[in-house]
This record gives C-alpha cells, structure tokens and sequence, in this order.
C-alpha cells in the first residue's frame, strides 16, 4: 500500500531530482500526479521536464510513471551516477557526469577487468573470468579471435562486448560502455583541458554546445595494488583488439596525451557510460 505522505526532501544546493516532477524539491505521490496530468494534457508548464525521464530511456511516457510509483513503494531514490551530459557531439551520444561507481564527477569510482561485472581484491590474470593461466600463459576463454590465444585453441571471434559483461548496462539504464568510435568523436569533436577538481587531477572535457564533464585521473589496478591515481587515466571501451586479443580497446591519458590504444583485459581500469539520444 503506498504511503500518501512518503517524500524524499533534497537540500536547495542539490542538482535537479530525477522524479521530482513538480520541481517541489521531493519525490512524492504528487509527482505521480503531475506527471499523469502531463502525459493527458501534454502541458509542460507545471513540471520540470528533466526531472519526469524516470526510468530513464530519453522521453517522458507511461513506463515513468510505473518506475516513480516502484521509487515511493521502495523508498529509494534514483541513483545520482545515472545522470548524463549532453555535450553536443554530432552522433547525439551522451556521456555519464561520473565514473561507474562513483559518488561524485571527481571521484575514481569502481575498477573492473575488462568483461567483468563485479569488483575483486586480486586483478593479477589467475583471477580473470575470461582465462585459464596455463605454464604462466594467458589462454582465453571468451573473446577470442585467434587460436594461439585460446584455451585448447578456443576461438568465438567475439571482438565488441556483449551486454551480459557489460557493467556500464547493468548500473546504468539505458547506458553502456563506449564504443572506440565514440571515444574517437569525444577526442576530436571535444577540448580537453587537463585540471584539478577538489583536489583530483583529470580532463575536463568541453563540447561543442560549451557543455562539461571531468575525467578524473584515476590510475589503475593490478594484482593488489593501485597504481599511477592522479597521474593518469585508464577507462575500458567495449571491444578488443582483434589482432591482439588479450588486449582490450581504453583511453589512457596523462597531463601531456591523450588517446586510443589497448591494455591487458585483466587489468583493473575505470569506467564511463554513454548513452545514444533517441
């Protein structure tokens, strides 16, 4: 049964609230209500229309009124980390505010093996999912396209990640890692600007339309350590690199570069998710 006077009130300071519909500063069963007379009346004038995408898949429909009324029985607000900006690249893509796992733009969040949805102590190749280590060797168990590298000669030619091992699509509705392509437009389209944020050194990245977000410096994992945090950048991107294909597809960044290039997929490497306009 739902509570009638459930609400979840946000300081002034706070970003807009996905949910809060009414722009009253909570989530609550008006916004339900509002949300409902919009989608009758197609009148916008007494909602915040960034706060009603709830769910969110990039418009406003029924679907968000079903996913507000699940946040009220749960008594749970939407995660902050699923924001995104619009930087204004010509593909329309969007790209999230914060790493995977992260409170805030400056933190380093989560570290994942490359295929890996969960988080581990030990990122050394004896603890990756996709491998059997043979005599010290690295064989592959999955995305594999080269017999060579394959446990018992195992080869699935699999080269883009399939959303299964996607941790981006499983913290982010809607969302997924990026694509080398989409890295490419981000590079090209975009000014990078290396900087400090509350006292994390990292990009900041403006687009086209003058829009930001900041890509924080957030080093590396290996084995049981983590390495270089500040000193550079290391995120996953979604595919391997099918001449080599231990190695997977990242950006990688310092103060003086930043480009496209390929690491050991059991490394633990940061990640940002992106989301395609419909």
């Amino acid at each position: 049964m739902l509570v009638l006077a459930m609400a979840f009130p946000i300081s002034a300071s706070e970003t807009p609230l996905v949910g809060d519909v009414n722009g009253d500063g909570k989530i609550a069963i008006t916004d339900v209500t509002a949300l409902i007379d919009y989608l009758l009346t197609n009148d916008a004038s007494l909602i915040v229309m960034e706060n009603a995408d709830v769910n969110p898949d990039g418009k406003v429909a029924i679907t968000d009124v079903t996913a507000l009324i699940d946040i009220l029985l749960a008594g749970e607000t939407p995660e902050p980390d699923n924001d995104y900006v619009d930087l204004g690249l010509p593909s329309g893509t969007l790209w999230a505010t914060r790493n995977v796992g992260a409170e805030n733009p400056e933190d380093c969040g989560d570290y994942y093996s490359w295929g890996e949805v969960e988080t581990k102590s030990n990122y050394a190749a004896s603890y990756y999912k996709w491998c059997h280590v043979v005599n010290s060797i690295i064989k592959l168990t999955k995305y594999c396209t080269k017999a060579a590298n394959g446990y018992e000669n195992f080869v699935d030619s699999l080269v883009v990640m399939e959303p299964e091992d996607d941790v981006a699509r499983l913290k982010y509705p809607n969302g997924q890692m990026p694509s080398p392509e989409q890295l490419t437009e981000l590079i090209d389209t975009c000014t990078w600007a290396w900087t400090e944020v509350n006292g994390m050194n990292g990009y900041m990245v403006t687009g086209p339309n003058g829009n930001s977000m900041f890509l924080p410096a957030a080093g590396y994992r290996t084995q049981t350590s983590i390495k270089s945090v500040g000193v550079t950048g290391n995120y996953w991107l979604n595919s391997i690199q099918p001449i080599a294909p231990l190695n997977a597809r990242k950006i990688n960044f310092s103060a003086t570069l930043y480009n496209l290039n390929g690491s050991s997929r059991q490394l633990g490497y940061t990640i940002r998710a992106v989301r395609v306009r419909d």
